[in-house]
């Protein structure tokens, strides 16, 4: 159970009177956090979230919510969070940040169908289109900036040949993108893996978990979508996934001649930044509470699939 703090009835109860909410049903814990500690609440009035922040720069807290207020008031499905009675949505439960969300439907997708790929590339392409307007701030803490100090940390703990083309590739990149005129920017989310969004059958309930979103290259967050979604077991794409993502992702947001330029090379990019931070994790800064991490080869293999090239990307 990934409840690293525990709450019972009383606390919670108390903490909803902040809140136009309603009076607390029920409360059960949250398995599957990996960072902060979750729950779901039932009301007499409604369902809700309540995350606990347990790790992380708290400072950066104000960000995410300006983003989720902003995405929300564009109408996007995202859980933008409940504001308290006084207006405020950052909140402080047994000494920790907390923030309270809407509870949105469905489930995540393990095996994405055609139309959620479309649902999925639509909603990203909406969600581009508004985040390049937003005024909030936060560099991207992946970006290559990152990968370039950081990969010398796990090279003692993978083979020659890896360490060779882990160092090859992160040259290649600084190479590329040194030379490369400036993408479009805004803000993006950062990580969206399948598990990070929820659907009622076809339909997109909701993409959640914003921790990792930040304000960079759109592109960047579009390589990772196509990454995670389009793979197969052995890395290589699937074209149906790929098209129906993209095309629908064009639809609302085309791509500059620029970024068709960049984009093998960037699904390249964010394909070793997961590589590179899940050999960190299971390395050199394992996690804080006893979880299982991710296996790093899973995005080694995908690496190496992009390699031997990109898909054409859809007109």
């Amino acid at each position: 159970m990934a409840v690293f703090t525990p709450l019972d009835d009383a606390q919670v109860a108390d903490f909803l009177t902040r809140f136009e909410a309603g009076s607390l049903t029920g409360l059960k814990g949250v398995a599957s956090g990996t960072e902060n500690t979750t729950y779901f609440v039932s009301t007499d009035s409604r369902e809700l979230v309540l995350t606990l922040f347990e790790q992380g720069e708290h400072d950066e807290l104000p960000f995410f919510v300006d983003l989720l207020d902003y995405l929300d008031e564009h109408r996007l499905p995202v859980p933008g969070p409940l504001h308290d009675r006084d207006g405020i949505a950052l909140q402080s439960l047994v000494d920790k940040p907390a923030l309270l969300f809407p509870r949105l439907p469905g489930k995540h997708p393990s095996d994405p169908s055609i139309e959620q790929c479309r649902a999925l590339g639509d909603t990203l392409g909406r969600m581009h289109a508004v985040s390049r307007h937003f005024e909030g701030h936060r560099p991207n803490p992946r970006d290559l900036h990152w990968l370039a100090p950081m990969h010398h940390r796990v090279l003692a703990y993978i083979s020659p040949e890896d360490q060779a083309l882990m160092s090859d590739e992160i040259d290649a990149y600084q190479a590329f993108f040194g030379a490369a005129p400036d993408l479009p920017q805004g803000a993006i989310h950062g990580d969206l893996f399948r598990d990070n969004t929820l659907f009622d059958g076809e339909r997109l309930g909701g993409i959640i978990d914003f921790y990792n979103g930040c304000t960079g290259d759109l592109l960047f967050d579009l390589a990772i979508v196509i990454n995670d979604w389009a793979s197969e077991d052995d890395g290589r794409l699937n074209k149906e996934r790929h098209d129906a993502i993209l095309s629908a992702y064009q639809a609302r947001r085309a791509l500059t001649s620029n970024e068709r330029d960049a984009w093998p090379v960037m699904l390249r990019m964010t394909a070793l930044r997961y590589w590179l931070s899940r050999l960190l994790v299971v390395y050199v800064d394992p996690p804080a509470h006893d979880l299982t991490p991710h296996d790093p080869e899973r995005f080694r293999t995908i690496l190496g699939q992009r390699l031997e090239g990109a898909l054409p990307l859809p007109a």
